[in-house]
């Protein structure tokens, strides 16, 4: 077991907790309403900072749901969480969608679209278009601790032989 610090920076922070024995992830949750357009990408407060152990990192990893369901996208996935970083968390979205949802107008003007978890949203503007609405409370992503082994580099002339040699970036040929 491994001791985390967190610091709440805003009064509705979740505290991170493992849903089930057995995870290896627990969840971060959005600590405020952000609506992500088509194409845009926007960072999504936690509320919570964090002193990660010297030799560890926090990889932030996208929601399975999240990635099935929507266009939502972790910009960075997997994110780390340095053992230095003492600052807010926050997890970088990018809405993919490229195809506007039709849009519904209720009696009282409002338009309604959905958020991450399917539920239907009204909003006086129109910009729910083909975005999502991430809602506080909603689980955004997952940390996954991982221990990180330091490097030492060593400077040589050659290196030595593999069977995969020089060959990358597909080398190998497209799988069908």
């Amino acid at each position: 077991m491994v001791n985390i610090k967190v610091k709440r920076l805003h009064p509705d922070a979740v505290i991170p907790a493992y849903a089930k024995n057995g995870d290896a992830g627990f969840d971060f949750v959005a600590v405020e309403d952000t609506i992500i357009q088509p194409g845009e990408s926007a960072k999504i407060p936690t509320g919570l900072a964090m002193e990660v152990p010297e030799g560890y990192e926090i990889q932030v990893r996208p929601r399975s749901g999240i990635g099935a369901k929507t266009k939502l996208r972790i910009s960075n996935a997997p994110g780390t969480i340095d053992s230095g970083f003492r600052g807010e968390i926050g997890v970088l979205f990018d809405n993919t969608n490229k195809r506007p949802e039709k849009l519904t107008k209720d009696n009282t003007g409002s338009f309604m679209g959905k958020s991450l978890d399917n539920e239907v949203v009204r909003t006086k503007t129109s910009c729910i278009e083909g975005a999502y609405v991430i809602k506080k409370g909603d689980r955004i992503a997952q940390g996954v601790l991982a221990k990180v082994p330091k490097a030492e580099f060593e400077v040589v002339d050659e290196l030595s032989q593999s069977e995969r040699g020089t060959g990358g970036f597909g080398h190998t040929g497209v799988t069908a």
